[in-house]
């Protein structure tokens, strides 16, 4: 049986066009949260860098991660961030512990 998992997830605005990112980022919010095997999507930006933008999310499966990012709005995320990221995504899958 798959178990939940915890994504944290960071985006690194390349200079200038960290609104870009974060209109992208709230793009991508409101359709990820109604999907059914999601129980949280909640992107934060860093108050330290904000150039930096973290996710953190929590999907019912590695599987339900997989089939999150084949949707529409999250390729549309992923096209755009192509050209407005300073560096690749870096992306973390949590199992928890306990």
């Amino acid at each position: 049986m798959s178990k939940q998992i915890t994504v944290v997830a960071i985006a690194e605005a390349r200079p200038g066009c960290e609104a870009q990112v974060e209109a992208a980022i709230a793009a991508c919010v409101p359709p990820s949260r109604a999907e059914a095997a999601n129980d949280a999507y909640v992107p934060h930006r860093d108050s330290a860098n904000p150039s930096r933008f973290v996710f953190v999310e929590r999907w019912a499966s590695r599987e339900a991660l997989a089939e999150h990012e084949k949707t529409p709005h999250f390729q549309a995320m992923a096209r755009s961030f192509a050209t407005l990221l300073a560096k690749p995504l870096e992306i973390m899958i949590l199992d928890p512990i306990g």
